[in-house]
């Protein structure tokens, strides 16, 4: 008798606790701003990381992205950006493309080059205010690893938080640290970008739109 009523607790705690986890996971999507977009393309926009440096033309994060969505991604990475290069051709890669879900990938070489990290969030930010005032939905793509770039990932997740973009963290987490995965100090190879793929899609599966 006594097992049964624990057992029925326990049940009874993991009913709540699931629950819970529905209801926070309910209202994170209610929070994505533009969560009803109306545009068409996915587009990964950043620098060196989107666009495969490192690997042949096809094994880049957004082709993978593009396997596993069964939709094309688009790659509008450009290999030495910086946040302030992405604004400058903001409009020409992205907007006049009629987006849906742009993946914001950038801080990798602002970092590299010592540009004021208040600076970068505020050229991300605007990078994110302008994609969202054209109606489409937009996710930040974090490049830290552990405590590498950690200050940058907690800046990002908070201008997530505050603009309502998807937050993708620590997308080379495991990967800058193992030489399998990587082509140099700091890209991935084709595994790694793959691995990269795989992390973006679990983040934005559930705000894709279904067939």
């Amino acid at each position: 008798m006594r097992n049964s009523k624990r057992n029925i607790i326990i049940l009874s705690i993991f009913i709540i606790l699931g629950l819970v986890v529905f209801l926070v996971l309910m209202r994170a999507k209610k929070e994505i701003t533009n969560r009803n977009s109306g545009g068409r393309s996915i587009i990964c926009f950043g620098d060196s990381v989107t666009f495969g440096y490192g690997v042949n033309p096809g094994e880049d994060y957004p082709t993978a992205l593009t396997k596993l969505m069964g939709a094309p991604a688009i790659n509008a990475g450009a290999d030495g950006d910086t946040s302030a290069l992405g604004l400058e051709r903001l409009k020409t890669d992205i907007l006049d493309k009629d987006p849906y879900l742009v993946l914001v990938e950038f801080s990798g070489n602002d970092f590299i080059k010592k540009v004021p990290i208040d600076q970068t969030i505020s050229n991300i930010k605007e990078i994110i205010r302008q994609i969202q005032s054209s109606g489409a939905m937009t996710a930040i793509v974090d490049v830290s690893a552990g405590f590498f770039m950690r200050e940058y990932r907690l800046r990002l997740a908070e201008l997530a938080r505050q603009t309502g973009s998807i937050f993708i963290p620590a997308v080379l987490n495991g990967i800058l640290t193992n030489p399998s995965m990587k082509s140099d100090f700091m890209h991935p190879n084709a595994h790694g970008y793959k691995i990269v793929a795989q992390r973006v899609y679990r983040a934005i599966k559930p705000y894709l739109q279904q067939p």
